[in-house]
Formats: C-alpha cells, structure tokens, sequence
C-alpha cells in the first residue's frame, strides 16, 4: 500500500528544494542526533526540533516515512468507509504536516486544516511546505501543548502520528481522550515495534470504551487475540530513499520500509474487512499462505489464523499471490465467494 505517486512526488520535491543550501554534512550531524534523542524521552513543554536546520534535516528524512505510513494506514481506512470523507481535519502533534499530506493525498479536495504542535520551528517548515500544495494553503498551523492540556475543537477527523511514545502516560491518555471527544473519526499511528504496538492498544481500549468502532486494521472491535509480550501487530509501508537517507544510513537501496501499527476508529458503524492478512505473505511453489486476524465467532471471539490458499482455488489463487501484507482478505471482488471452499485454514496461530 503505497501514497499516490502525485502527492508523494510533490512532497518529495518540496522537501529536496529545502535541502537547498544546508551544507550535507550539517544535515547528517542534526538528524544523527536527532534520531539519538527524539523517539520516546522527549519532554511534552521542551521540542527536540530547536531551529530551522534542525527541522529541516528531520523532516528530510523522516516526513517520507511518516507519509507513506500513515497514507497505508488512511487507504486500509477508507477502504471500510466507502463514501465517508472528512470535511475537516486536526494533525495533533502534526509537526510538519506528514500525515496532513496523507490525509490530502487520501480524500483529494480542500477543506478546513488544523496542525497542532508545540515546535513553532517545525510548525513554521510544515507551513512552508504545505504553501507548494493548493489543497493545503489554507492550512492553520497552531502552536499548542499536546498533553494533559489540549483542547480540540470539534472536526470529522483527527490523526495522531508518531506522537503518543513522546508523552508521559497522562499525557498519552488526555490526548486520545480529547481526540474521542471532538472528532467523528480517530486515526494513530505509531513506530512499529512492540512499544508502539502497546501504546496504539492501549489507545484503542480507550476508544472502543467511548463508543467507537473499530474500522481498520482490526475486523473487529472486540479484544486483540496477539497475547501482550508474545507478538505484535504491525505493517510496512514502502519509501524511496533520498540521498540523505542514504547517507545517514550507510544503505545503498533506493528504498525502505517502514514498519508501523496503527488503530482507525469510528463513532458510526464502518464496514471493517472480513479479515486482514496480519504477516508477510508466504509464497511457494503452487500454494500462498496467508497470515490473517479474523472476527471469529460470538462463541470463540477473534482468532489469528493461518489459511493456505493453492493452485485448485483458480482466481482466489491468483489473488493470493498479489495480496500483500496488511490488505483485506478474500479482496473485495471475492467476497461473496465460498470461503469454506475457497481455501483450508489451518488452527495454528499466526
């Protein structure tokens, strides 16, 4: 699942034009010690993001990834709410605007914008950007305390991204908190690791206790069969490297993936996938096994599975070997299919 070539060149660009005139090794200093010091120890009333240079060479490296990231996480969203688009969006602890891009590039069209975040320098380069797309000029960029303090005003949508594992606990239940009260959809995305699975867990505990539904990744709202400590769930997101990418990591792939979890929620009833594939497809000869976490039963409740999908199961076959990990399955096309038939699943978990 990858952000429409547009948007994502458009942002690129945009980014490659600020580089301009930062000395190369300046940029790798600031992001080498901003990765050393910004994910998970950064106090909510002192930003990392201190000046210019700083945010410059962190959104260079970072606002590819954050886009792609949430823009997966937003398709598998839109993709359970066919015909619901936002007329208006908050990017709580938005920084740059990544995930303001992402929205854009989901549901194309204008509409009311409100970034906050407490780094006025990063809120300054994310408005700066934002300038080069039409769609998004309008955009307010506000400065504000993204804690035990925050206030949002009522809006269809509000994003959390990458934001929660900066927070003390507190601060990390206020926030999701002020996030249910005003908006009629919750979309939070965190790092990809079993810290960040933990913390989009918790959050959306507190969402389903305030009456959402769950519309994406799960398909289901009720308790996450991964076991706390044995496993986690996560998905990977494709992103073109820049030079600086390359040049920090010592990498020679014109790419990466971004590994990320994430929970979309709903105050309306969303038509969520029959099951999502929970694991990187496996591909042999004459057979795809399939990862899945699928509803369940009223009686058994959510359950991880493993379904092995073979060459006797014709078109589903075909579609099996071009589904990927994190996408819906069977595909919207086969829906209506027997499944009982259509593959075996096995009881192992996932």
């Amino acid at each position: 699942m990858n952000a429409p070539a547009s948007a994502a060149d458009t942002l690129r660009s945009a980014l490659a034009g600020l580089l301009d005139g930062l000395p190369p090794k300046s940029a790798t200093r600031a992001v080498e010690r901003l990765i050393a010091n910004y994910r998970g120890r950064t106090p909510t009333d002192a930003p990392v993001l201190r000046d210019r240079s700083d945010v410059v060479a962190y959104a260079a490296y970072r606002m590819p990834a954050t886009f792609e990231a949430v823009c997966s996480a937003l398709e598998a969203f839109a993709v359970a709410v066919p015909g619901w688009v936002p007329g208006s969006h908050v990017d709580v602890g938005g920084g740059t605007g990544a995930a303001t891009w992402a929205v854009n590039a989901t549901w194309a069209g204008g509409r009311p914008v409100t970034v906050l975040d407490w780094a006025e320098p990063a809120l300054a380069l994310g408005r700066e950007i934002a300038a080069t797309n039409p769609e998004l000029k309008a955009a307010e960029w506000q400065r504000s305390r993204i804690g035990a303090a925050l206030t949002i005003e009522s809006t269809d949508l509000v994003t959390v991204s990458y934001v929660l594992g900066e927070l003390t606990a507190a601060d990390r239940t206020a926030v999701v908190g002020a996030a249910a009260t005003a908006a009629e959809a919750v979309v939070i995305i965190e790092p990809g690791t079993p810290e960040g699975y933990a913390r989009v867990i918790e959050a959306r505990d507190r969402l389903v206790a305030a009456g959402f539904y769950i519309a994406a990744p799960c398909p289901h709202s009720a308790a996450c069969p991964i076991v706390p400590g044995e496993d986690w769930c996560h998905f990977a997101a494709r992103v073109s490297r820049s030079s600086l990418h390359r040049q920090v990591k010592g990498g020679s792939l014109p790419y990466e993936d971004e590994k990320f979890s994430y929970v979309a929620a709903t105050r309306f009833p969303p038509a969520p996938a029959p099951s999502r594939v929970v694991r990187k497809p496996q591909i042999r000869k004459g057979q795809v096994l399939l990862d899945l976490c699928e509803p369940g039963t009223d009686e058994a409740g959510p359950a991880l599975t493993r379904t092995t999908v073979t060459k006797r199961h014709g078109p589903l076959y075909r579609a099996a070997r071009d589904t990927g990990w994190g996408d819906a399955w069977p595909p919207a096309a086969d829906t209506a299919a027997d499944t009982d038939t259509a593959a075996d699943t096995d009881a192992d978990p996932a």
